[in-house]
């Protein structure tokens, strides 16, 4: 595995979950919320599809550039509060059901690919932590 491969495969999951809201805004409210939350109405489907829209945004940022070891060292630190957000909106405020897991399991993935990211980037001569 190459650090450019890690780099793809967080932009895949940022495809794969941004697709899926910005492409089926309704499925992804019916399947992640609970049912309190749930709402077929044009602003919350309007939101799930610019949320989607923004992921997609960050999916084409990861497969078109090129990843420093720094770039995948403030990745995985920025990742930080998303795991805070899914633990608070499924745990402490449950917006979210146990589908609403898809996220973190996204997020696990995507800082366990930056760690690798970083560590055979910084490996890489020309790429070092302090460019």
């Amino acid at each position: 595995m190459t650090a450019r491969h890690c780099q793809w495969g967080i932009a895949a999951i940022f495809w794969v979950l941004g697709g899926w809201a910005l492409l089926a805004p309704a499925h992804v409210i019916h399947v992640v919320f609970t049912p309190q939350y749930q709402s077929d109405e044009l602003l919350p489907l309007m939101l799930m599809s610019c949320f989607g829209a923004q992921a997609c945004l960050a999916a084409l940022f990861a497969t078109f550039s090129r990843f420093t070891a720094t770039t995948f060292l403030v990745f995985a630190i920025a990742l930080i509060p998303f795991f805070i957000f899914d633990y608070w909106f499924t745990r402490i405020v449950p917006v979210m059901n146990n589908f609403g897991a898809i996220d973190l399991v996204g997020n696990i993935i995507m800082l366990g690919l930056s760690i690798t990211g970083w560590r055979l980037a910084k490996g890489n001569s020309n790429n070092n932590l302090l460019r």
